[in-house]
């Protein structure tokens, strides 16, 4: 990030409020049961858009990450001239043997002006959101107007959100669903059934990737293993699909044979990020990509005909996280959920941090 390039938008002064409000878990829950998941998905997706319409506004870089052998380690930070968010998040698929999820993630907003970090929240569920919220509205830009059939390809943490955004977001009105663990496609068949039964999306199990990708318009693929991985091959691509491939986002976990990807044209979030962690990854470095916001800003065309296989090469990028931090951060406050944190000193004397040291610890606590 290159804070210089940053214009304050605002004077500090010194009695300016240091407080942080706090979304955990139950407050993220809370906010979508009061605001309903499909309002959500369709509120954040609505930022997500216009953030990217406002892409030269942006100070980008790709994220920081610390690999190991079981997993990765992220930083995603991005700003522009008011705020500054950043995501930690990582990626551990064997961590659900020990009952932990396989994403974990957690997020700050902050003031550009002053650099006071305004909300410190959970992202893990927000991030599933956001994902699916990102896949959808590429997809109405991208995939065959009319497309009512999608091809789920990964049945685990993700894919209740990509269905309910897919169906709201883009009209999809049949599943058909795949994963090589078959309780996991049991498990998202029966929170659809159980949550939206008799709304306008139908489900069907597959016994194979090649049985769930025939008669899709869009196939969507978000696999967690980490690993170059070919989960759609040529032979499985028809013309006019739209391929949404979510789960390749780091350097050696892919998801494509790599001739699928010169089926038609690539379109990615961040090139720079791109071809280091998504499936362009195994393409060499003047491979063609288009990236989305071009689209949006009609500076470059999407989709140019019906018999055109699109490709989506999703890695998650750090305007998506800007984007869904401002949606809980104005929604939490709109709802009084949230409480407020002192994560930042606050003295009588800026200067005299060890004065803090002195006071009474009452003194420090943020009135209720």
């Amino acid at each position: 990030m290159n804070r210089h390039t940053l214009p304050h938008t605002a004077t500090a002064s010194a009695t300016a409020s240091a407080s942080t409000l706090y979304v955990g878990v139950e407050d993220m829950v809370r906010l979508v049961q009061r605001v309903g998941l499909p309002a959500c998905i369709a509120g954040v997706a609505e930022r997500i858009e216009a953030a990217f319409l406002r892409w030269n506004d942006f100070d980008k870089s790709a994220r920081l990450a610390c690999h190991s052998a079981d997993g990765v380690i992220e930083l995603m930070p991005i700003a522009d001239a008011e705020r500054f968010t950043f995501k930690y998040v990582n990626g551990h698929p064997k961590n659900t043997r020990a009952g932990l999820p396989t994403v974990m993630a957690f997020g700050v907003l902050a003031d550009v002006a002053t650099g006071v970090p305004r909300l410190l929240s959970e992202l893990t569920l927000t991030t599933a959101i956001r994902t699916a919220a990102m896949s959808a509205t590429a997809a109405r830009h991208l995939a065959r107007p009319g497309s009512r059939v999608m091809a789920l390809i990964g049945n685990g943490a993700q894919s209740e959100f990509q269905a309910i955004a897919f169906r709201d977001l883009v009209g999809i009105r049949e599943l058909r669903l795949f994963d090589t663990d078959p309780a996991a496609t049991a498990k998202l068949a029966a929170n659809l059934a159980a949550n939206f039964a008799g709304q306008g999306l139908s489900v069907t199990v597959c016994t194979s990737i090649r049985e769930a990708v025939q008669g899709a318009d869009i196939v969507t693929t978000v696999t967690a293993d980490k690993t170059n991985a070919t989960i759609l091959t040529p032979d499985l691509i028809a013309p006019g699909m739209h391929l949404n491939a979510v789960g390749g986002d780091c350097p050696g976990k892919t998801e494509l044979h790599a001739d699928v990807l010169r089926c038609g044209p690539v379109f990615v979030e961040y090139a720079p990020q791109s071809r280091i962690e998504g499936d362009v990854q195994q393409m060499p470095a003047d491979f063609p990509v288009t990236e989305f916001w071009q689209v949006l800003a009609g500076q470059a065309p999407g989709r140019t005909s019906a018999e055109q296989v699109t490709v989506f090469d999703s890695v998650g990028f750090a305007l998506e996280d800007y984007a869904a931090l401002c949606f809980v951060h104005d929604t939490a406050r709109a709802l009084g959920l949230g409480r407020e944190i002192d994560l930042v000193p606050r003295a009588a004397d800026p200067k005299d941090l060890f004065g803090l040291l002195r006071a009474p610890v009452e003194a420090l606590r943020i009135a209720a």
